[in-house]
């Protein structure tokens, strides 16, 4: 059974969305702080985490993100009370996999959670991997490599690295992007992108030729 913790101290926001999550008949785990949430995380290993920002005790929101990307790659929604755009690109730097500002509709939690959940299913393909100096993108595995080691890429930073690379040698403006990694039905800052673009270069180094292509967007290849 998908299982899924939600993190959040409002008590009516937590338990409306555990409301919707069970009519999807999915395992929902209830934490009103990070400490417990880490506990239970490790404990129960989910499948999903929907975590608010703005927590009480000494770890919010950003700081259990941090943790979990130290040991697990389980994808996270980031849930904020802020418009903020510092808030917003720090969670996708950690590795968020998305982020809604409330007030929000608990039925796109739902369909975020699913359109995450559909980005990072296994797809077994023909022709699978590409070779860019050090780098090995490894489609069928889902799985990039620099010298042969293996790096920790979030559920979002694979998605978009896998349509860079069916894309190769394309000139490709953000909506294209975020339409074909995020999926049609995403919105938000077009700038999530460039967030998602520079913890590519960051931890896959300078052979990946991931090129910015002046007044339009990037380029593989």
């Amino acid at each position: 059974m998908f299982s899924i913790v939600v993190v959040e101290d409002e008590p009516d926001i937590a338990d409306l969305l555990a409301l919707y999550f069970r009519r999807e008949d999915w395992l929902v785990h209830l934490c009103g702080d990070a400490e417990s949430a880490l506990t239970t995380i490790r404990a129960r290993q989910p499948d999903f985490v929907v975590l608010d920002i703005g927590l009480p005790g000494q770890m919010d929101g950003l700081d259990l993100c941090r943790t979990l990307r130290g040991f697990s790659q389980i994808p996270v929604l980031f849930l904020t009370a802020r418009d903020d755009e510092i808030d917003r690109i720090v969670g996708l730097e950690l590795g968020a996999d998305d982020y809604v500002t409330k007030p929000f509709s608990p039925r796109e939690i739902v369909a975020r959670v699913k359109a995450i959940q559909r980005r990072g299913a296994h797809h077994p393909e023909t022709n699978s991997i590409s070779n860019f100096g050090s780098v090995t993108v490894d489609l069928a595995r889902q799985e990039a490599l620099v010298d042969g080691e293996p790096i920790t890429l979030a559920t979002q930073e694979f998605a978009l690295l896998e349509y860079l690379v069916h894309n190769q040698g394309q000139a490709l403006d953000r909506e294209q992007i975020l339409s074909g990694a995020w999926g049609e039905a995403w919105f938000g800052d077009r700038r999530t992108v460039d967030v998602h673009i520079r913890q590519l270069r960051k931890k896959l180094g300078p052979d990946l030729p991931l090129a910015t292509v002046r007044g339009t967007g990037y380029r593989l290849g």
